[in-house]
């Protein structure tokens, strides 16, 4: 299974302006201590637990969905969070517990959920046809990866982070950080800053990783910033994808993975693959579909998601085996 997603991966690195080797893509940092995948996810927060018809992933990645799990479950708060959903999910149906989940904002996916999808251009309009200015305001992993790639093809990148929510990676993990990030300028400027319209009305290229919902709080809408930069490609990464149900959708790389197939199975049991793995997955194939958006002039959204991603990975995976 390892082969066949570095086949892959070396695949789609082979398409791009720039060098990419699966071991560094896929690699996070030495300092989180990250343990073999199995039913855990290498970081612990994430595991693969059997419900009453399949399998689920469930992704308590923040203290606020230790907290919610008693209200997900409808059970009494306190205990091990983790004993409570191994001893409830064996009893409920998929559907009622993801339905639940979304509602709650928990991380939580049912196992290869979804289909492969390629990025797809919402929007589409004419293109500036040139990769020189991006605006990065993506977090964590695959948008700041996406990012990265950019520079590394030679655009100035410039990465937003917010006074107040700041991209926890430099702390957690500086390694990625500086793969990440390190090619970028980076500037401390929230959402609503008068000056970010400025910054978007001359790039070419958005990158964005929040959902539709927080990006239009701060003003930041598709037809606001087409109005205001025609020749836009916004490439916006999500969980779920950017329109219907799943534009509400949390996730992170290990349930995503999970959403999308990508992982192993031995004797009927899934398994994780590795660590986080729709981050790097969707950060690779989002540089690609850019590059290959600007080669092409084109401008529009790039709906960019994890989960799709991850399937669409997984199925390439299937037909190298």
């Amino acid at each position: 299974m390892k082969a066949a997603l570095h086949t892959v991966l070396r695949d789609l690195g082979r398409r791009l302006a720039v060098p990419v080797e699966p071991e560094s893509l896929l690699r996070r940092d030495g300092a989180l201590g990250l343990q073999p995948p199995g039913r855990s996810s290498p970081n612990g927060h994430c595991r693969l637990v059997r419900a009453l018809d399949g399998w689920m992933a469930v992704n308590l990645a923040r203290p606020d969905d230790w907290e919610t799990v008693s209200a997900w479950l409808e059970v009494g708060a306190g205990g091990d969070p983790w004993r409570v959903v191994e001893q409830v999910l064996p009893v409920r149906h998929k559907a009622a517990l993801l339905e639940r989940a979304v509602l709650l904002h928990l991380p939580v996916a049912c196992v290869a959920e979804v289909v492969a999808s390629w990025p797809e251009l919402r929007q589409p309009g004419q293109g500036w046809g040139r990769l020189r200015r991006v605006v990065d305001l993506s977090a964590l992993w695959a948008g700041p990866l996406a990012g990265g790639l950019l520079a590394a093809a030679g655009a100035e990148v410039v990465k937003v982070e917010g006074p107040n929510r700041p991209d926890p990676t430099p702390i957690r993990t500086p390694d990625l950080d500086r793969r990440l990030n390190g090619a970028k300028r980076r500037l401390v400027m929230g959402l609503d800053d008068p000056a970010l319209i400025g910054l978007i009305a001359g790039a070419d290229v958005l990158v964005t990783s929040a959902r539709p919902q927080a990006l239009a709080r701060a003003g930041l809408t598709p037809d606001i910033l087409f109005a205001l930069n025609p020749g836009l490609l916004w490439v916006a990464v999500t969980a779920h994808g950017w329109a219907g149900e799943g534009a509400a959708r949390v996730g992170f790389g290990d349930d995503c993975a999970a959403a999308g197939g990508l992982l192993a199975w031995e004797d009927g049991v899934p398994r994780f693959l590795g660590d986080a793995l729709a981050d790097p997955c969707t950060g690779l194939i989002a540089a690609l579909a850019t590059f290959e958006a600007v080669r092409d002039g084109k401008a529009g959204l790039l709906d960019v998601s994890l989960a799709g991603s991850a399937a669409w990975v997984a199925a390439r995976m299937r037909g190298c085996a």
